[in-house]
């Protein structure tokens, strides 16, 4: 028996204009179709706005409302993106007649922990998008649409759907609503009402579209879905419902792309490496260059929320040249993605996707000019060895030499130490714990350096590594010592 998750979108007409994410207008928004309010937001409707009310009743109550008319082709692209969206649970996503989406997850259902925790997976993917929708469940497709569309709750068993399904008002099925006033004279309410009429009857004068979308609906009929094939590349673009001055008020319209991309990928098995947000600004005579925000990964990701960080991290950092009209979301470079590798036991600190992942928030955070990564150089003087580049450099890194003792911290200019009882001194006299290790280097560049270098510990048993310079003649005043690093 399969599941299927079918989602209505009862305020779709509004949404497209206004996402639930955007500034709510202080007078209203309100959609007509053909001259007629089809949709009012709380606001317009606590000025008396109803539905069927006709434009001059609209602006005599509310003059200052927001009117938009409807648009047809805008809903269907919304809907589609949602689609798209969706498919990060299942790659059979559908869209459906009267502002809805049906999806069959019966082999999602162990990946995502149950259908509860799905439908609330499900639930933050339409908020992401900015949409409201009411969610249903049930063993067939057209019978999750019919309880979604209805606003009734889930179920997970065929006989349960009987039930629910012959509850709901007989015009629930769009198929028989052009027979309402037939069926009303009949003297029926509901959906079993009609079944319980003869069937050879109502083929006759209803045809058979009634009959099978019943038998679809409760499970006696197979189901026939035209699934949703993604396109090759990935490139969203979303107008925004009001101009924008700050960068970090992005994120919300930015999501909206990022939950379609992540859907997208997933559908696609692939994972990003390269994603580019653009920002454009005023157009036409008074045109200014977009601004482009890239997003580079050191691990490839489709994860939704590890995008958003990073977004929101560089939003933080960017100053607007101008206004933002408009947002575009482009994945610029995807491989095929790896399933995770999972162990028994689980390395402390993370797995190095985790670290990969800290990388990406902190180059993001602080910018890649401020997170180093250790690349020393073949050169035996350790302040030349001594190399830190941006992380997000791909220089190569020379092997450091084995089996030798290096300090976690090496001092930017040796300290000179003093010296008592003819023993380098540092907060305590320090003990040499080492054998010698001689450097010497640099001839070939003029910066000579011939140095013994020793770990010392102090009394309370820190370590440094310490060195004394070789003398350069054969008369030498004094034994100089200094301070290069300290060992963690």
């Amino acid at each position: 028996m399969g599941v299927f998750v079918g989602l209505h979108l009862p305020r779709l007409s509004l949404e497209v204009f206004r996402p639930r994410w955007s500034s709510k207008p202080e007078y209203g928004c309100v959609v007509l179709d053909r001259g007629k309010v089809i949709v009012a937001d709380p606001t317009a409707r606590e000025a008396g706005v109803r539905m069927g009310m006709k434009r001059g009743g609209v602006l005599t109550l509310s003059p200052d409302a927001l009117l938009y008319e409807r648009d047809v082709l805008r809903e269907t692209d919304v809907q589609r993106e949602l689609a798209f969206a969706l498919m990060g649970f299942t790659p059979m996503v559908a869209l459906s007649e009267d502002a809805s989406v049906v999806m069959d997850v019966t082999g999602s259902l162990r990946l995502f922990g149950g259908i509860l925790r799905l439908c609330k997976l499900i639930g933050k993917v339409v908020d992401a998008i900015g949409l409201s929708a009411c969610i249903s469940t049930a063993p067939t497709g057209q019978g999750a649409w019919l309880l979604a569309t209805n606003k009734r709750r889930r179920v997970l068993k065929l006989s349960s759907l009987e039930r629910v399904l012959g509850a709901l008002p007989f015009y629930a099925a769009p198929e028989v609503r052009k027979y309402s006033e037939w069926f009303a004279g009949l003297g029926c309410t509901t959906l079993n009402d009609i079944r319980r009429l003869p069937r050879p009857g109502l083929k006759k004068r209803c045809g058979v579209d009634l009959l099978d979308s019943l038998d679809r609906a409760y499970g006696l009929a197979p189901e026939l879905y035209e699934w949703l094939v993604v396109p090759p590349t990935f490139s969203a673009r979303l107008e925004l419902p009001d101009r924008i001055e700050h960068a970090e008020a992005v994120l919300f319209s930015a999501r909206r792309l990022i939950a379609q991309m992540c859907g997208w990928l997933s559908a696609q098995q692939f994972a990003v490496t390269h994603a580019a947000l653009v920002l454009e600004h005023e157009r036409g005579r008074q045109a200014i260059e977009p601004t482009t925000l890239d997003i580079a990964l050191a691990e490839p990701t489709w994860r939704e929320d590890h995008l958003v960080r990073l977004l929101k991290e560089r939003l933080g950092r960017t100053e607007l040249s101008a206004a933002v009209i408009a947002v575009r979301l482009n994945a610029v470079k995807v491989e095929a993605a790896e399933p995770p590798n999972e162990t028994l036991f689980p390395e402390p600190g993370g797995t190095p996707e985790d670290h990969n992942r800290l990388l990406e928030l902190l180059v993001a955070r602080l910018g890649p000019e401020n997170v180093l990564r250790a690349a020393p150089t073949s050169d035996h003087r350790p302040e030349h060895a001594n190399r830190w580049l941006s992380i997000t450099d791909r220089r190569r890194v020379d092997p450091a030499p084995s089996n030798l003792p290096r300090p976690t911290w090496l001092l930017e200019t040796p300290l000179k130490l003093l010296i008592r009882n003819n023993r380098p001194f540092y907060g305590s006299p320090l003990k040499l714990v080492s054998t010698g290790e001689r450097i010497e280097a640099g001839w070939f560049d003029g910066a000579l350096a011939s140095r013994d270098y020793f770990v010392a510990q102090a009394d309370d048993q820190s370590c440094y590594w310490i060195y004394r310079e070789r003398p350069r003649s054969e008369v030498v005043d004094e034994t100089r010592w200094f301070l290069h690093g300290l060992f963690g």
